[in-house]
């Protein structure tokens, strides 16, 4: 081999080294699960033995995305693997409304040490419903923003939130608001990079009116749906999602996405919404 091929080969696999060096990759799985955690006297199950084996099994994720943590977070908490982070939403309960529960979202991380979490509550400015469609301005419902930075100093962000239910054209009115109210609190950060937003949006994929904003969503944020594709259970009125963007610093590719269908008893599902997983490719 002359000395110019001898270099040009060299020259390769110098590149192909610093490369492989330099690139990181780690998967992370990831749970979105709305629990269900009204008060007891307005469900017809045993929240009492329901949360503990839920937040047992938030162990085997590394983020976990909760919805309607209200009234059973002691029990939900108490099982939480040791080394976990926790971020609970604000309480309710003001001199305003002395009845009114919080936000219901708790976000749940274990991931490794060095890296660093951080979160910001926002509450929504708008509800829909008192005494009728779904009560929820009884809960003070909004949405965290989370930036997650690894330990190579590159940070992707996620919004977990749960909005406005009911099917009255007031609610989706109300669903609509707190839709821009993300994407205004999105661009106000300048949050440009890798973005997951995931949880109960209430937006029904059988109703032609919930479908139009989620599209509008979607494209004001440059989302895409991680369960295109995906089937859940029939069971299920599909009302969550997961959503994502790429990223320049980190580079977001789905590796598998479904329902975690252990999460059941023998006395049935823990919980009146599908507990909905993704594996995702971080690529630094």
């Amino acid at each position: 081999m002359d000395l110019k091929k001898l270099l040009i080969c060299t020259l390769f696999i110098s590149i192909n080294l610093f490369s492989n060096e330099h690139v990181k990759e780690d998967i992370l799985k990831i749970l979105v699960y709305n629990t269900h955690g009204l008060p007891e006297i307005f469900i017809d199950d045993d929240p009492k033995m329901r949360f503990p084996i839920i937040g047992r099994k938030t162990g085997q994720y590394d983020i976990s995305l909760i919805q309607e943590d209200y009234a059973h977070h002691e029990e939900f908490s108490s099982s939480f693997v040791k080394e976990s982070k926790f971020f609970r939403g604000p309480m309710g309960g003001t001199l305003l409304c002395p009845f009114c529960t919080g936000s219901g979202l708790t976000s749940i991380f274990n991931l490794p040490q060095e890296w660093k979490i951080e979160v910001v509550n926002e509450a929504y400015q708008t509800c829909s419903g008192w005494l009728r469609g779904a009560n929820d301005c009884f809960a003070y419902k909004g949405f965290q923003i989370i930036k997650i930075t690894t330990s190579k100093n590159k940070s992707f962000f996620i919004v977990n939130t749960h909005m406005d239910a009911g099917r009255r054209d007031s609610d989706r009115a109300s669903r609509k608001i707190q839709l821009e109210h993300i994407v205004s609190m999105i661009n106000k950060k300048r949050i440009n990079g890798a973005l997951i937003v995931a949880g109960d949006l209430n937006l029904n994929s059988k109703d032609p009116e919930d479908m139009k904003l989620l599209e509008k969503f979607k494209n004001d944020l440059g989302l895409n749906d991680a369960f295109k594709g995906y089937e859940i259970d029939e069971k299920w009125s599909i009302l969550d999602y997961i959503l994502f963007r790429q990223g320049k610093e980190i580079n977001l590719s789905i590796v598998t996405a479904g329902e975690d269908e252990s999460f059941v008893t023998a006395e049935g599902p823990l919980s009146d919404h599908p507990a909905l997983f993704l594996e995702l490719l971080i690529k630094e």
